[in-house]
């Protein structure tokens, strides 16, 4: 019952019950005595109505008190609601180490599970009222159609999900050049480094290169390969700095015999010859592309003397092209790497 249709109805009543007693009862004044103190005559209606006005003091104080309870217990659900918004929308953008303090135990229970989760949208979603979480879920899903956004204000780690695919699109905009992130690594996710690195080595000098190489990727080794000895963008580098580099990558028999291919188109035979020699001495991963250099090349007799040398279940593929050549069957050595 509000507090005010209360008080009108309550008025009411205490004014037909003085009315009536007064009218109809009685209209004598009684003088009554209060621990010692004798107070001031009052008609017996005022005393009859006294003790409704009383009764009614007495239910507003408790109404009113609990009134207030309900009114803080509510303010604690509206608190945790806002946490519980900002928990998930937190989730929705990957961030780490999260942890909301919530008063309801009923609340207590979700952010429990919120605080260790994090949430994908496999649709983009519309129409939430919630504002904070509307304008999440828009961020999100501009980062995903390739726009740039502004994530400073949401504290995220530069390891983060978002923040590498929205530098990414800032790199892919221009706004960023493959030297600016390299420049500062710190700031940017590795993956988008070495995707900058990988992009530089198309174009870039020898010792940019060099600068820069701790973000070497076996996409940005093939890039400088294959511009060595061309005609545009040619790029002069040593066997020692090219070995350098192989060595920085954890690279496989195939990678070597790619790496292999890739220079079989520019450079000079002899540089060819000695470069995967002085691998295969260091790395025996190296000896496949020795192995496809020589055949390429035509120079069977050292070919034939690492063979000969080697384990039976060692360099099949290679074992069974020199069985095909030996039957005068020519083919590409492409086809059996």
């Amino acid at each position: 019952m509000y507090i005010k249709r209360y008080t009108i109805a309550v008025s009411l009543f205490a004014i037909l019950l003085g009315w009536y007693v007064y009218a109809f009862v009685s209209q004598q004044s009684i003088q009554m005595e209060f621990f010692g103190i004798l107070l001031p005559s009052l008609p017996v209606a005022v005393l009859v109505v006294l003790p409704v006005i009383l009764l009614y003091l007495a239910s507003v104080l408790h109404m009113s008190f609990y009134s207030l309870v309900g009114t803080l217990n509510l303010r604690k659900y509206e608190k945790d609601y806002e946490k519980l918004i900002n928990s998930i929308s937190d989730a929705l953008l990957g961030k780490k180490n999260r942890h909301y303090e919530f008063k309801t135990q009923r609340y207590k229970q979700l952010g429990k599970v919120l605080d260790n989760v994090s949430i994908y949208t496999n649709t983009e979603i519309t129409e939430i009222d919630d504002e904070k979480l509307s304008a999440t879920l828009e961020i999100i899903n501009k980062i995903k159609e390739g726009e740039v956004v502004d994530l400073r204000k949401y504290g995220l780690q530069s390891d983060n999900e978002l923040v590498v695919l929205n530098s990414k699109n800032r790199y892919d905009a221009k706004e960023l050049s493959a030297e600016d992130i390299l420049n500062k690594p710190a700031k940017y996710p590795k993956e988008l480094c070495m995707k900058a690195y990988a992009d530089l080595s198309k174009v870039a000098s020898s010792s940019v290169i060099e600068k820069y190489k701790e973000f070497m990727s076996k996409e940005a080794l093939n890039n400088i390969l294959s511009r060595i000895n061309v005609d545009k963008d040619a790029l002069e580098i040593t066997n020692e700095s090219l070995i350098e580099l192989f060595s920085l990558l954890e690279l496989k028999e195939k990678d070597f015999i790619e790496a292999s291919h890739i220079l079989s188109k520019n450079m000079v035979p002899e540089q060819r010859i000695k470069l995967f020699e002085l691998l295969s001495d260091k790395c025996e991963e190296a000896m496949g592309g020795y192995l496809y250099t020589l055949y390429d090349l035509e120079m069977l007799s050292p070919a034939d003397e690492i063979l000969d040398n080697s384990q039976p279940d060692e360099y099949i593929y290679f074992k069974a092209y020199r069985a095909l050549k030996e039957c005068n069957k020519n083919y590409d050595i492409s086809l059996f790497v």
